[in-house]
């Protein structure tokens, strides 16, 4: 795994704000005309169009003077009156120099030209880009790599037509790959942001008086001669050189995004597991052309992207110690990863994967790899890592896995777990999912749409407008109507409430296939009688005895005893739960789920393809089952107190 080490040695402010160490030097490259924009605003410099009602470059300067920056020189040219008339020598704390550009000289010669007003370390940054970075965690990667040069980077959802950066396993710089790429290049999806720390001793190897660029003339040059390193950030960096770009900047800034993205705010984060979640598992995955997307993967990813969660893949890979490929050529498989998701507008913000494997005893593996280590899932060392690295709320967060060993990772990491139908499909799991959907679609579809949020809230008006002890929730509705995602939904909010809760699952009450009349309906599917009577006992604080009942194949089935113990709001959920009068007057608030038929029938389709069963039996099994309990299943409506859609 990508070895890191992030101390956060920053200051906190009394408004909260950080100051980092260091860094108080900031050149901004102002000089820009902005062609694209002069539809929008002529009369102004590009760095002086206003965004929600202020100057871009305000952003920036307003930025550096809250995280402690002292000194800022402006590299000015066209339409620069502007810009010295609205700064003048001092925005708040900052002090503000500017140098008149008379010839354009790209990104470098400006900075050569300022040469004698800088020493130690410094920062700059391009006029155009809207940015909001946390300027301690950067200028502490610079220090802990004892950098001459650090670029930001990120991955973005264009990089085919992006200038590309190439990292090591250290993060250092080891090639530059400038638009327009060779048909057919794989690469990692990491994309110069346009913002540097250098320190003042590398100018020194720059030619006064040229015009050059420092992405596409200076840094290839650098590569191998100066100690440059690559600083991959989630961060907010977008160029707004367009109007389109302008709005959707625009728009971040006035919905809090922009602010929210930087890493002096904790950040919400989904983990993913790579093999049978993104891609389909193969099976120890050896080769580039062997990883192959799923075919939501991309869209899923885009979603994630475009939300508030960051996406980081937390992958086991023994391929490493088993002597399959070396870390070298699990980077290229990665490449192919990268590359197909950045061909769909698609990235993922960070890979951490674990190349060991403790077990020993394999023609051809690396003894240096045979560790116990703290990296490899189960244990949580991966999503740790990342989590220190990017400020991450684990609280806020989710794990996305296919096997038992994710949903462990994440138990022990405390973020809220998913367990997938594809891959392995979780099938055989030592640790209890929060939830389980078919594929990362509609996992991502649940976590993003929050769908239940309106229903968390009658949920809570009902139980506190209700004496009742317990407060017995029923929930029913059609097989694979979202009824078990809605249970637990409102389990967990509960809890953040500090309401304990206690569910009783009717699947448990379902007979083996081998005890089964040939009726195929929900009254001989269960052991209903039994079911009916344990439910009234449970309600009571009575012992009762949950047969057991095995949802796959592989799985056991095996009983439990179990009795209420005084936790206030019981769940009863499953198919039954709305059947008749009898149960329903258990019930204190009483909820009907249903689906959209297509839907609802894909993820039939989907669950009993998971459970082994083919195609031609699945579907007999859905027109026998729509046909002969669907609508007594749905008079289950006209009990509810509420109706919800998953």
């Amino acid at each position: 795994m990508k070895s890191m080490k992030w101390l956060d040695r920053s200051l906190q402010t009394p408004n909260g704000n950080t100051m980092s160490h260091g860094l108080k030097q900031v050149v901004i490259l102002a000089g820009g005309k902005g062609t694209r924009l002069a539809k929008v605003r002529e009369d102004i410099p590009k760095p002086m169009m206003p965004v929600a009602g202020k100057p871009l470059l305000e952003y920036q300067l307003d930025m550096c003077e809250r995280q402690g920056v002292e000194k800022a020189i402006l590299l000015v040219n066209h339409l620069k009156d502007s810009i010295i008339e609205y700064f003048g020598n001092q925005y708040k704390s900052l002090a503000i120099e500017y140098f008149v550009e008379e010839q354009p000289l790209g990104t470098v010669g400006g900075v050569k030209e300022v040469e004698e007003k800088l020493e130690g370390d410094f920062l700059v940054l391009y006029g155009d880009v809207m940015m909001e970075m946390d300027l301690g965690r950067l200028y502490q990667f610079h220090l802990d790599k004892k950098a001459e040069a650090t670029l930001v980077v990120h991955p973005n959802d264009h990089p085919y037509d992006s200038d590309l950066v190439e990292v090591n396993q250290k993060d250092e710089v080891v090639r530059f790959l400038s638009k327009p790429h060779e048909d057919g290049l794989q690469y990692h999806n990491v994309v110069n942001a346009a913002a540097y720390v250098f320190n003042a001793s590398l100018l020194s190897k720059l030619e006064k008086g040229v015009k050059a660029d420092f992405g596409k003339d200076i840094f290839p040059k650098w590569v191998g001669d100066v100690k440059m390193f690559g600083y991959s950030t989630p961060e907010y960096l977008k160029d707004m050189g367009t109007p389109d770009r302008l709005d959707r900047v625009e728009g971040d800034v006035v919905s809090g995004k922009v602010a929210r993205r930087s890493l002096v705010n904790k950040q919400k984060c989904i983990f993913l597991d790579r093999d049978g979640v993104l891609n389909f598992d193969t099976d120890l995955i050896d080769r580039p052309e062997d990883l192959q997307l799923y075919d939501w993967t991309a869209e899923s990813l885009q979603r994630i992207n475009k939300s508030d969660y960051l996406s980081v893949v937390t992958t086991n890979q023994s391929v490493v110690a088993r002597g399959m490929v070396d870390e070298a050529g699990l980077a290229e498989i990665h490449k192919k990863m990268e590359t197909d998701l950045g061909n769909q507008r698609a990235f993922v913000d960070a890979i951490y994967y674990c190349p060991h494997h403790p077990d020993r005893g394999f023609e051809g593996e690396r003894p240096e790899y045979k560790i116990d280590c703290d990296c490899r899932k189960p244990k949580p060392g991966m999503i740790m890592k990342a989590t220190e690295r990017f400020n991450i709320d684990l609280r806020s967060s989710w794990m996305i896995g296919d096997s038992s060993r994710d949903i462990e990772a994440g138990k022990a990491a405390g973020v809220r777990t998913i367990a997938l139908r594809t891959g392995h499909g979780a099938v055989s799991l030592n640790a209890r999912p929060d939830f389980h959907f078919d594929n990362l679609a509609d996992a991502v579809d649940f976590i993003l749409e929050n769908p239940f949020e309106e229903a968390y809230k009658k949920l809570l008006q009902a139980f506190k407008s209700s004496k009742a002890t317990p407060f017995v929730v029923l929930v029913g509705g059609q097989s694979r109507s979202g009824k078990s995602s809605f249970v637990r939904d409102m389990m967990y909010r509960l809890v953040q409430d500090g309401l304990q809760t206690i569910r009783l699952p009717l699947d448990q009450w379902i007979l083996p296939e081998s005890q089964r009349k040939e009726v195929e309906d929900v009254r001989h599917t269960f052991q209903y009688d039994k079911l009916v009577n344990d439910i009234e006992a449970f309600i009571k604080g009575e012992m009762i005895q949950i047969p057991g009942y095995a949802d796959h194949p592989e799985r056991m089935a095996f009983g439990i005893q179990a009795r209420w113990t005084g936790e206030p709001i019981i769940f009863v959920e499953g198919v039954p739960a709305l059947l008749d009068e009898r149960i329903a007057a258990c019930g204190h608030w009483k909820v009907f789920m249903e689906a959209d038929e297509e839907k609802r029938k894909t993820r039939f389709e989907r669950f009993y393809d998971w459970k082994g069963k083919d195609e031609e039996k699945i579907q007999s099994l859905y027109e026998t089952r729509k046909a002969g309990e669907y609508q007594l299943i749905q008079q289950g409506r006209t009990l509810a107190d509420d109706i919800f859609t998953s």
